[in-house]
Order: C-alpha cells, then structure tokens, then sequence
C-alpha cells in the first residue's frame, strides 16, 4: 500500500511511518519543516514539504493522488494557543480530508482525542482543542466519498508499547503509550471493516490485531 501521513514529523507519525515501511508499505509524511525530512527518511517514510496552514486543497490532493490511503496525525501541540487549534487540529484536518476525496484516496484514518467534541463548552485552551478536534471529526463523518475511521486515544504516554489494548466505541479514560496508538493506526489502515467507526482507545488485555478484528466484526 501507499500511505500518506499528515503531520508525518509527529511523535505517533513518526513510529506508524516505522511500523509501515517496516511491513513493506510505501509512506509519505507530510511535513512543514524541511529540516525534519532526515528524521522521516530514517524511520523509512518519503518526506513531503507542505505546509497544511496555508496549501490550497489542489495542493494537497496532489500529493495525495495513486494512495491508497490516508493517516491525519497532525496537532497543533501542547504548546500552541487557541488560534492553532483551529487552524491545525480542526481546518488542517478538514483539508485533508477534502483534498483526499479530491484525489480519489477513499481509505482515511484520523486521529482524534478522547473527549472531542464539537458541542464541548468551555474557553480554556484544552477546551478550544477537544471542540476543534470534535468539528473535525463532525466534518469528516459527513463526507459519503471516504472509508472513514475516527481513533480517540486517551492519555498519550511515552511508555514503551505492551501490543495490548482495549479498542471499543466506548472504554472509558485511561493512558496508552505512543507506541500501541502506532500499532493500533497500522492496522486499521489495513482493515477497512472499520470504516465507520469512531473507537476510543486505551491500554488493554487484547493484542493489537484482535482488538482491531473485534472492531471490524471478524
């Protein structure tokens, strides 16, 4: 397969791009910083120099057309204002997925947020975040032109990676190391069963790819 990451400079980008190659797919990362592409050649990925704030949807479609499918990884970060959470984390993600439909890539995974929600109330950064991170999701559910899966991991850790975890529309908080959400969004791409569904997503008892196969009805 050939798969194109959003925010391929991304702390989870970065070990799914690894994860990916590893397994003989062919990965394109986006990036905004041309000083981070030796990263993405290391961890097996093309790097592609665009910037999602300011690319037009012709833009981005273009680096997107012969995928067969799409991973928005992207996020604003933990140190950006109100203003990036919108322009990131909900218009980025909105471009991505229109210039996806453009390009005729059908396969689409997201990466939400445990909690997102676009009717979330509230002033503070965070819930700035969780309503951008909702209004993307909303955005994305409403487009019949993409095999959609939403994935809302719950609290991120840097944790080494167990390959066990609970994958349920529901689970209920709790944290997940960077290494499983990789693990997680590798096989998803994978299992177009899953179109459809939003899954939160935790540290568990079930392997990865049981989890994913319990999701998708096998």
């Amino acid at each position: 397969m050939r798969i194109v990451i959003a925010g391929g400079h991304g702390q989870i980008a970065l070990r799914l791009e690894r994860l990916l190659a590893a397994r003989g797919d062919e990965v394109a990362g986006i990036i905004r910083k041309a000083g981070q592409a030796d990263d993405l050649r290391e961890a097996g990925a093309e790097p592609v120099v665009l910037d999602l704030e300011s690319a037009s949807v012709d833009e981005v479609a273009e680096r997107l057309r012969g995928a067969d499918a799409a991973v928005f990884a992207a996020g604003a970060g933990p140190g950006s204002g109100v203003a990036r959470k919108d322009t990131v984390d909900k218009a980025a993600a909105v471009l991505f997925a229109d210039a996806a439909v453009k390009a005729g890539v059908r396969r689409f995974v997201i990466v939400s947020s445990m909690g997102a929600d676009p009717r979330h109330q509230g002033d503070e950064i965070f819930d700035v975040y969780l309503r951008a991170k909702g209004e993307a999701d909303a955005y994305v559910r409403g487009l019949d032109a993409l095999d959609w899966t939403i994935l809302r991991p719950g609290q991120l850790t840097d944790d080494a990676g167990t390959g066990l975890v609970r994958l349920e529309a529901r689970t209920g908080r709790g944290p997940i190391p960077r290494d499983d959400v990789a693990a997680v969004l590798a096989e998803l791409v994978d299992t177009p069963a899953t179109a459809g569904l939003t899954l939160e997503l935790i540290s568990g008892s079930a392997p990865v790819s049981v989890a994913v196969k319990s999701v998708a009805g096998n």
